[in-house]
């Protein structure tokens, strides 16, 4: 038995390039005890997957060469040496940018996929949801009536934020990239705003947004949309550092409006969201009713076939997909 994936063959210097990954075709292990074969449905692309990629120093260890990409899956067991998993049972687990994956049986979440969809596990009812989740509730914390900001507020972690933060009793106002984006954000999200950071007018319109100034920012993006941000945020305002992407292909983030931060005695604070596992029941928990009741919105943009992994990770790290990305690996 036999099946694909897809290993980081080497580092990438600058923005990513389809070459430095490799697929391949290797034997589906046999299982020890207490391990579990799954066959996977679903593969999650997400942009701390870029940082991982470099051998610089960082908070995880760099992902290894020659071996499989690591990342999120969900899918079907197909055999089991664990008692608590039998055929048939969906999970989701981190087996990485392959078909199929070998794994203990602490290391999978049993799903159910009676009232959500599998695919939302990897996305706003999984690490998604989570980040988005732990930043508010725990960072942030906002309260009735103050101004929440989010920059890319489409994607699978800021459109949750902008969510939950309305359903606090917030203001939320989005960033986003696009008309299209931006309508989402707004029509179908319920932000209260979104501001188009590629019409050119990011400082005025984002003071348009937000006239009495933000009291919460979750900052996924950084440089210029970063920067901006920080020159309206109010006294004692709170900001949640969850990703970077303008810079992980290497390209410098600086902050020129870092006098704010003194001036409006901000709280700035990076997180790790697999850092604070033991609330990770709770809020899953919390998630997972939204989204099945559909209170929670989301939206998924969806590869085919596991060869199609390269080219949307790319496309994810340029702002080309339009809410989670992910790629569907079976059908």
């Amino acid at each position: 038995m036999q099946y694909q994936r897809i290993i980081l063959a080497a580092r990438p210097r600058g923005p990513v390039r389809p070459d430095v990954f490799k697929l391949e075709t290797v034997d589906v292990p046999a299982l020890g005890a207490g391990e579990v074969l799954v066959h996977n449905e679903y593969l999650s692309l997400d942009p701390y997957m870029r940082g991982r990629m470099s051998d610089a120093k960082s908070y995880a260890a760099p992902q290894p060469l020659n071996e499989t990409m690591i990342g999120a899956t969900a899918g079907v067991v197909v055999d089991s040496r664990d008692a608590r998993f039998a055929p048939g049972d969906t999970v989701s687990a981190m087996l990485g940018w392959a078909e199929m994956g070998v794994a203990k049986g602490d290391a999978l979440r049993k799903v159910d996929t009676a009232r959500v969809p599998l695919s939302a596990f990897l996305g706003v009812a999984g690490m998604p949801g989570m980040t988005a989740w732990y930043g508010l509730n725990e960072i942030i914390r906002p309260r009735p009536g103050e101004t929440v900001v989010v920059s890319a507020a489409s994607g699978a972690v800021g459109s949750a934020v902008g969510q939950l933060a309305k359903r606090m009793g917030c203001r939320a106002v989005g960033i986003a990239g696009g008309p299209e984006k931006c309508a989402y954000v707004v029509d179908t999200l319920g932000f209260d705003a979104c501001v188009d950071y590629k019409a050119g007018n990011l400082a005025e319109d984002l003071k348009r947004a937000v006239p009495d100034g933000i009291d919460g920012l979750f900052e996924n993006v950084g440089g210029t949309v970063f920067d901006t941000a920080l020159a309206r945020m109010n006294a004692f305002g709170r900001v949640a550092l969850c990703g970077l992407i303008s810079g992980y292909s290497g390209a410098q983030i600086p902050i020129h409006n870092l006098r704010s931060v003194l001036l409006n005695r901000l709280t700035m604070r990076g997180f790790i969201v697999t850092e604070h596992m033991d609330l990770w029941p709770r809020g899953l928990a919390e998630l997972e009713e939204l989204v099945a009741s559909g209170a929670l919105r989301y939206r998924e943009t969806v590869a085919q076939g596991l060869a199609a992994a390269p080219e949307a990770f790319i496309g994810l790290l340029e702002g080309r997909n339009f809410g989670k990305q992910l790629v569907r690996l079976t059908g």
